[in-house]
């Protein structure tokens, strides 16, 4: 039997805008919902600013997922109803337990580097833990390897120190001008990559930024290379075996739930307050046209 040949779909990014900030959404796209447990990836900066503040997020709910904050350059403060105040700075990672629900904004700090560039990402947390008390944590250093940081799960012998609830890997890979890299991977994943700086080839195949390179299952390794350097984000994780409902900050099983979570952040439920925080709340959009609209009680 022919083996078949490895599989490499790109999906470009959509662009879209976050107050100010403009943002490259890689997930979730029409072509490609999931990749593991990863649900959500936003791509913002390389920005530098003077006097404005380029991220400005007002408090606003989570349920159902694991935010990820893996800053590539500048600062940004969290803060949430739990009465975390972080502030996260350049090759730091801010990971948010969202559980059963949880209210937290992120800003640039009023004192900054005036440089911001990161990723955000969300985890889909499964069906027997999305219920659990949300919680927050803070690591200001991730396990490095030569050139690979690893700041979610594992990647061959490097593991992050995070707590996850599926088997996953989220790494950055830093090639250097000149350089191949192979890289380690799990054939019981499947696997994406996305070109945070400069250019590169996967396995010989020009990749470029803003386009989410979906790679499939069945790999042990890819070969990672540079003319002139680059940076790529790897994510990766056990097919997820769930079906999941995406809305708005939401993550649920179905509809119901969905219109549950509006009603109770309109209503001024479950999700609690950010001490001290005196920024109007996050307001919510129209819900898709086969939710019930929450009721005002």
């Amino acid at each position: 039997m022919t083996a078949l040949a490895p599989r490499l779909e790109a999906t470009p990014a959509h662009r879209t805008t976050l107050g100010a900030l403009e943002i490259r959404r890689a997930l979730p796209l029409r072509e490609r919902r999931l990749v593991g447990p990863w649900c959500f990836l936003d791509r913002y900066g390389p920005v530098t600013f003077g006097d404005d503040r380029p991220m400005e997020l007002a408090p606003h709910p989570h349920i159902g997922i694991q935010t990820v904050s893996w800053l590539l350059d500048g600062e940004i403060l969290h803060r949430d109803s739990l009465d975390n105040e972080v502030l996260l700075r350049t090759g730091g990672l801010n990971l948010m337990t969202s559980g059963a629900g949880i209210t937290h904004s992120e800003d640039t700090p009023m004192r900054n580097s005036g440089r911001l560039s990161g990723v955000q990402l969300w985890i889909a947390l499964p069906d027997a833990v999305r219920g659990i008390a949300p919680a927050f944590e803070h690591h200001a250093e991730l396990p490095t390897v030569d050139t690979i940081t690893v700041f979610l799960g594992a990647l061959g012998e490097i593991a992050s120190p995070a707590t996850t609830f599926s088997p996953m890997v989220g790494a950055e890979i830093r090639i250097g001008r000149g350089e191949s890299l192979p890289i380690p991977l799990r054939s019981d994943f499947e696997h994406a990559v996305f070109v945070l700086d400069g250019e590169a080839t996967l396995d010989g195949e020009p990749i470029v930024a803003d386009v989410l390179y979906y790679l499939g299952t069945s790999r042990d390794e890819m070969q990672l290379s540079s003319k002139d350097g680059a940076r790529v984000l790897l994510l990766g994780g056990a097919p997820f075996g769930e079906t999941i409902v995406m809305w708005w900050n939401f993550v649920a099983r179905t509809d119901e739930e969905i219109a549950a979570a509006a009603g109770d952040w309109l209503n001024g439920r479950r999700f609690g307050r950010i001490r001290g925080d005196t920024a109007p709340p996050m307001a919510i959009p129209p819900l898709r046209r086969r939710v019930r609209p929450p009721v005002m009680s």
